[in-house]
């Protein structure tokens, strides 16, 4: 297909480079550009980082029963200050 074709700076850069880094025409640099980004799109999967946070404190057993505590304090302390 043979259409017209309107780069922003910043892509026209990255696609000239491509072409003289691998001796190739400015069609092919581009229909390459947008086939990796498809590809990696369509393959990406959702990945998270992870941090230590450290030994826990308290026993994680009773979690809900924590989170309940805390909750009851919370509103308890609502309650008293009138909001």
């Amino acid at each position: 297909m043979r259409t017209t074709v309107t780069l922003d700076a910043d892509t026209e850069v990255i696609i000239r480079r491509r072409m003289a880094e691998q001796g190739l025409s400015f069609k092919q640099a581009l229909n390459d550009a947008i086939r990796r980004s498809v590809a990696t799109d369509e393959q990406r999967e959702f990945q998270t980082e992870t941090a230590s946070m450290g030994r826990s404190t308290v026993s994680l057993d009773r979690a809900l029963s924590i989170a309940a505590h805390l909750e009851d304090d919370e509103l308890m302390r609502r309650l008293s200050i009138g909001s």
